[in-house]
């Protein structure tokens, strides 16, 4: 794949649509929405495209949680153990993808994602100011780490918003500071699987670096819209995103089916 010649303008188009996909992913995920129909549509094959995406997107998150951890939104020394767990779900969740149908999953997401959306569309004062820890750091990790970071190795979109929102339910974050801490535990899982698809062979660097510089601009204005913005931006576009995300999953998953009930009712 790496024999793989685009020309200019398709390089170019791929970099802005990365830069997009940065700053929308570093406030409410969903990036990989707009780069992985991307990277199909210049002619990548699937697992190529996966490979590829994760590289890119490694830059955006990258490039966010280094602005966050720079403007003390986030504290590292307190989020070892989750970062941890994170790593090692995300490990575990990249190796049993290759030997695994992601099916059932495929069928549940839209449903999850969806309800992220409504479930912040319904709780406007969500996020808004700290509130009480429910968890404590080992059990949040498990859950937030462990989970979520398998599920971001093993299938991926949509894991910056269950991040975010389990740092909003579990920890009592505020929605910006949920949002900075979802970004690290992201770059975490990015980097693990990452390492993963690099052994496998299957990315395509010379594309992936041109998206990856993309993704790095676009994330850290996006990162500072999180902390300059907070909730009046972030509550919306988890909304916004989510409901797009929810009815691209579904056409992915059943688009014959939609277009033949389009067919026979309009």
């Amino acid at each position: 794949m790496e024999g793989l010649l685009l020309s200019p303008e398709l390089l170019g188009i791929l970099f802005f649509v990365a830069m997009f996909a940065g700053f929308i992913d570093s406030i409410a995920g969903g990036g990989g929405l707009l780069t992985v129909p991307a990277l199909l549509a210049v002619g990548i094959p699937p697992a190529q495209a996966l490979a590829t995406n994760k590289l890119q997107s490694v830059g955006g998150s990258f490039s966010a949680s280094l602005y966050f951890i720079r403007r003390r939104a986030v504290d590292l020394n307190e989020q070892k153990l989750t970062i941890f767990l994170t790593l090692i779900g995300s490990v575990i969740g990249a190796i049993l993808v290759q030997h695994m149908r992601a099916d059932l999953l495929r069928q549940m997401l839209p449903v999850l994602v969806i309800g992220i959306g409504v479930y912040f569309l319904l709780t406007p004062k969500l996020g808004e100011h700290d509130r009480q820890r429910r968890l404590g750091a080992l059990p949040f990790g498990l859950i937030a780490g462990g989970v979520v970071g398998f599920y971001d190795g093993f299938f991926g979109p949509g894991a910056g918003s269950f991040y975010a929102l389990a740092y909003v339910t579990l920890c009592g974050f505020n929605l910006a500071k949920s949002t900075a801490h979802a970004k690290v535990l992201n770059f975490t899982s990015n980097l693990g699987s990452l390492v993963l698809f690099i052994i496998g062979g299957k990315v395509v660097w010379s594309i992936g670096l041109i998206m990856l510089v993309g993704q790095v601009f676009g994330a850290r204005l996006g990162a500072h819209m999180v902390l300059t913005k907070g909730q009046k931006l972030i509550r919306p576009m988890i909304v916004v995103v989510s409901l797009i995300m929810s009815c691209k999953l579904l056409y992915d998953n059943h688009g014959t089916e939609i277009q033949q009930w389009l067919a026979l009712h309009f």
